[in-house]
């Protein structure tokens, strides 16, 4: 399952997605992971969650991002909730490369369905200027 939150730079899409994994740290039975581009929400985040920051890491294209993402599934048998702020740069998407956040939403979407996690993420665009495949994934649009 993936969740969007959408909406251009500073209209407060990291308060809601910290909002949202700190209320389900409260009834979540499995590990809560938060990846983000710095540890600057670290105390605002549960001591439950799992806060990564995604810029210590060699992660330099998509695939590589695609690749991180797997390793920590495949080393958590337990996670449930993925949560990915500022999604284009730490996914390392270039400025305005449709295509890639295309098939990177999809790859969430496989990735999701085989292993029962759920992807919440915010992305750094006006709802209405997402690729079509990733409108319906939109919940929040600000």
């Amino acid at each position: 399952m993936i969740q969007i939150i959408a909406g251009d730079k500073g209209k407060g899409k990291t308060k809601f997605l910290l909002e949202k994994v700190n209320t389900a740290v409260k009834t979540a039975e499995g590990n809560l992971v938060f990846l983000d581009k710095n540890t600057k929400h670290m105390f605002e985040l549960n001591n439950k969650v799992r806060l990564i920051n995604v810029k210590e890491l060699p992660v330099e294209n998509t695939d590589e991002f695609l690749g991180f993402l797997c390793g920590i599934v495949s080393q958590d048998n337990d996670l449930e909730e993925l949560y990915l702020d500022s999604f284009l740069t730490i996914a390392r998407i270039p400025e305005g490369n449709d295509a890639e956040i295309e098939r990177a939403v999809k790859k969430l979407e496989v990735i999701g369905d085989k292993f029962n996690i759920k992807f919440v993420i915010s992305i750094s665009r006006d709802a209405d200027k997402l690729p079509e495949s990733a409108k319906k994934y939109v919940e929040i649009a600000l």
